[in-house]
């Protein structure tokens, strides 16, 4: 069975306001789970009692970096009631990134994959243009993933295509430990900005054809409009491709 997400960061105006509206508005047109990034006022019973009734799945959920060196025993404790397995580490802040600070970054990583483990939890990395810069003359991805054995992957086709990376190369490389992808277009104009699925020139086709994740995410960081329309067009480009039904 294909399973298909929607990262709910694309809604995130809709989920601050009312994130049960939100759910309602997304399993309507289709999508089967969600990738958490918060719970939009709620705790974490709350929105599982929400996701059972629609009967949606989580696919995973993004936790800062901080909160998972921080606060790892409530971010266990939350994804056990959301019954979700994949904790995604989402995002490194701009005074970060550095050669030093990844050094450190390793044995951060590693040390809260194992404590994940232990509880039958998996840790995720997702990623962005800048991982696409070098360390010790490798690139800042591939750096993490030498050093932290048993990471897994959650590649980011868009932010790879910003970075004028091939996303099929990097895709063939690191299959065996990508659990989510994240499907994303760009605009074809000079802005190389989000936009919806089958409309920019992300190449799509050979990337559904070629991965095979357990779940493909859709997002689009930001939308010119309705994100709820935006989300519809990729979901039913997703549709067409033969992906959901």
């Amino acid at each position: 069975m294909t399973n298909v997400a929607i990262q709910l960061y694309t809604l995130r105006a809709a989920v601050e306001q009312d994130i049960k509206a939100t759910l309602k508005q997304v399993k309507a047109i289709g999508y089967t789970g969600v990738e958490l990034a918060g719970y939009g006022g709620l705790s974490a019973e709350e929105v599982k009692e929400e996701l059972d009734r629609l009967d949606l799945r989580v696919a995973g959920s993004h936790v800062p970096l901080s909160q998972l060196i921080h606060e790892l025993d409530r971010v266990i404790n939350e994804q056990k009631i959301l019954e979700n397995r994949y904790v995604v580490c989402p995002f490194i802040l701009p005074e970060d990134r550095h050669t030093d600070f990844y050094k450190d970054l390793v044995e951060l990583l590693a040390g809260i994959k194992e404590t994940l483990n232990q509880h039958e939890l998996v840790l995720v990395y997702h990623n962005h243009d800048f991982e696409l810069e070098t360390i010790e003359d490798t690139y800042v991805l591939d750096y993490l993933f030498d050093h932290v054995p048993g990471l897994q992957m959650e590649l980011d086709v868009f932010w790879l295509t910003k970075a004028n990376h091939d996303p099929l190369a990097w895709i063939t490389r690191h299959q065996n430990h990508l659990t989510h992808l994240h499907l994303k277009d760009m605009t074809t104009d000079s802005r190389r900005t989000f936009a919806p699925l089958g409309t920019g020139d992300v190449p799509l086709e050979a990337i559904l054809k070629t991965a095979k994740p357990l779940w493909w995410i859709v997002e689009q960081d930001e939308t010119e409009g309705d994100p709820f329309e935006a989300i519809t067009v990729s979901y039913n480009y997703l549709k067409k491709e033969g992906v959901v039904e």
